[in-house]
């Protein structure tokens, strides 16, 4: 399944998962033949998914992909939340994220950069994370669009 078939799945099943309360993070479609999986991430903006959210997410998706038949062979289909570690990829993900502890990975040229900090500002493509050195802190500005990955990291 390629690129567009999985967004098209995603925009099929945003209406309904809406309409629940429910926030379709992403869509990942992995392996192939009998051991395909549809995976679907899901959110809420209140609190965090349950298991009883994931249970109507997986009955709401399951009968969108009945009546629209996007898929034309053997599938299973799993429903989850991103989990406390959850990355953070669209902008309003980041604007979420803004006063928690993140972890950036940037590319810096060649190389890359790892900042870990509580991500203080977002405005636009640009973004300010307060990073601590030792005994200091210090304010680190950079591009979104540099961004390799990023995550929300849980303090214990």
């Amino acid at each position: 399944m390629n690129t567009d078939d999985v967004s098209g799945i995603a925009s099929l099943l945003r209406p309904s998962f809406a309409h629940l309360g429910i926030d379709l993070v992403d869509v990942q479609w992995m392996g192939r033949g009998r051991g395909a999986v549809l995976r679907l991430v899901i959110d809420r903006a209140d609190g965090g998914v349950t298991l009883d959210d994931c249970e109507r997410a997986s009955n709401t998706a399951s009968a969108v992909l009945d009546v629209n038949d996007p898929i034309d062979h053997p599938y299973r289909l799993e429903v989850s939340s991103p989990g406390a570690e959850r990355p953070i990829r669209r902008a309003g993900e980041w604007d979420a994220a803004v006063g928690r502890r993140v972890n950036v990975r940037l590319r810096e040229g060649e190389s890359e950069l790892v900042l870990e900090g509580k991500l203080v500002s977002v405005a636009g493509d640009a973004a300010e994370i307060e990073v601590r050195d030792r005994r200091t802190t210090r304010a680190v500005s950079f591009s979104i669009e540099a961004v390799v990955a990023a995550r929300i990291v849980v303090d214990i």
